[in-house]
């Protein structure tokens, strides 16, 4: 039977939470780290599900990685040190896996095959597809109606050649297919980003000595003839500490700390929505390590009343659109939770890429806060939320989507009754401990 997660009601959360690695930097150290010449350490590596499928690929094409605690050792080959898997490689339920590997693969001097789970198996390839065979790569999958391609995918390594490239489409995953495929370009490989997305690749690059240059939204890379391991210190997901950041914000008498959270200006969009709904949130610590910046965040925050005697966050609804939607594309789902809590209506539009991730993320959401009592309607591009609204306990079904599981998880703790949620096995594909730090913070606050 399908895991589930019950959720009820509380008057509060208290404490310091300490969260897992950041998903998206852990990715990209495993598979930079595999390519180096040497053995890499990260710190603070994100075990998850999608993580570890990561690892396990590069693990079949010959690379040694072990973990211990929170660390994961990994001993690279350098950029041709790769071997061919002798059987298909599964990237489980990670897009992130399935996208950037294939740039890797492209220019590999063997044939692959990489494949994922019934969902991956849904998510568009095309939109990577189409740039990397500009640049030589041979890649076939499953063709889907409007001449989209789909999962399973086969890989014919080759020779490739740098392009110039304008992104259709604001992604950070196609963005970095095609660096990752620049690695064994001849020439140069630049990419024209039409709206800034997350710079992680390129950060991780620079860090490892890989020659890159940036100006404003042209990204520029030559294959490197080798770079060394490092030791990394990955900080904690924003997109992790956002369910806690949210929760304080709408559960009443809420005190939470939350250290070393990654605050990578292209990740930060959601706390400057936050903001700009009128959340009080202090950041404090800030460093830069491992090329990454970091810092500590502390909300406090005390319900008051309205007019219309349903509790409110104290926040009010806005319009959220245009080139902060890429920054802050993972984190959606949550922001409609706490606009169910906010006065007035919150309109998040130019969102449609939420439609081709785990689960259809606007039909996702929208379906599963209807069931609570949430005044919430859906666009083609996004939703309108009206608020506050109190909600109800219900039955929630998490579409084996994680971030729909954690939402509703964080819409529950505000419900009137109790929330159960099938299928929050999920969980474990992006933040293992989820319930085990909503535990912890529950059971500090009757101590208070």
């Amino acid at each position: 039977m399908p895991k589930q997660l019950k959720i009820s009601p509380v008057q509060g959360l208290q404490g310091e939470v300490s969260l897992p690695g950041d998903k998206s930097i852990s990715h990209r150290a495993i598979m930079l780290s595999s390519l180096a010449s040497g053995e890499s350490i990260l710190h603070n590596f994100l075990q998850s599900e999608d993580c570890i499928a990561t690892a396990n690929c590069f693990r079949e094409m010959g690379i040694q990685i072990k973990f211990e605690g929170d660390k994961a050792f990994v001993v690279g080959k350098g950029l041709q040190g790769l071997f061919r898997p002798s059987k298909t490689l599964d990237v489980g339920n990670s897009g992130t896996t399935m996208r950037l590997l294939s740039g890797m693969l492209a220019g590999q001097k063997f044939e692959s095959q990489i494949t994922g789970d019934s969902s991956i198996q849904k998510r568009p390839m095309k939109r990577i597809i189409a740039p990397l065979s500009l640049m030589g790569a041979k890649i076939e999958g499953i063709q889907g109606a409007k001449n989209e391609i789909f999962p399973p995918l086969k890989i014919t390594g080759t020779k490739l050649s740098g392009i110039e490239y304008n992104l259709k489409v604001a992604s950070a995953q196609v963005k970095s297919a095609i660096l990752l495929a620049g690695l064994y370009a001849g020439g140069q490989t630049t990419i024209i980003e039409p709206i800034q997305t997350r710079d992680h690749t390129e950060r991780m690059f620079g860090f490892f000595g890989i020659n890159l240059t940036r100006f404003n939204r042209e990204i520029s890379i030559e294959a490197p003839n080798d770079f060394v391991g490092r030791e990394i210190f990955v900080p904690g997901d924003i997109s992790s500490a956002a369910y806690f950041i949210v929760s304080a914000l709408i559960v009443p008498n809420s005190n939470i700390t939350i250290k070393n959270i990654g605050t990578n200006p292209t990740r930060t969009g959601f706390l400057q929505v936050l903001k700009k709904m009128g959340a009080q949130i202090e950041i404090a610590d800030e460093e830069v390590l491992s090329g990454e910046p970091r810092a500590t965040i502390k909300i406090r925050k005390q319900i008051v009343a309205t007019q219309n005697l349903v509790p409110s966050a104290g926040l009010k609804g806005i319009e959220i659109g245009g080139e902060i939607i890429p920054n802050i594309i993972d984190e959606i789902p949550i922001l409609a939770v706490l606009a169910t809590q906010a006065e007035g209506i919150t309109i998040i539009k130019d969102a449609v890429e939420l439609r081709v991730k785990e689960s259809d993320r606007i039909k996702t959401t929208v379906s599963e806060l209807k069931k609570m009592g949430a005044d919430i309607s859906e666009k083609e591009d996004g939703m309108v939320i009206h608020g506050p609204t109190k909600l109800k306990g219900a039955k929630i079904q998490s579409y084996g989507d994680h971030r729909i599981a954690m939402s509703t998880a964080i819409a529950g703790l505000v419900a009137e009754s109790e929330t159960i949620i099938e299928e929050a096995a999920c969980i474990e594909t992006s933040f293992p401990g989820f319930e085990a730090r909503i535990q912890q913070l529950i059971t500090n606050s009757l101590y208070i």
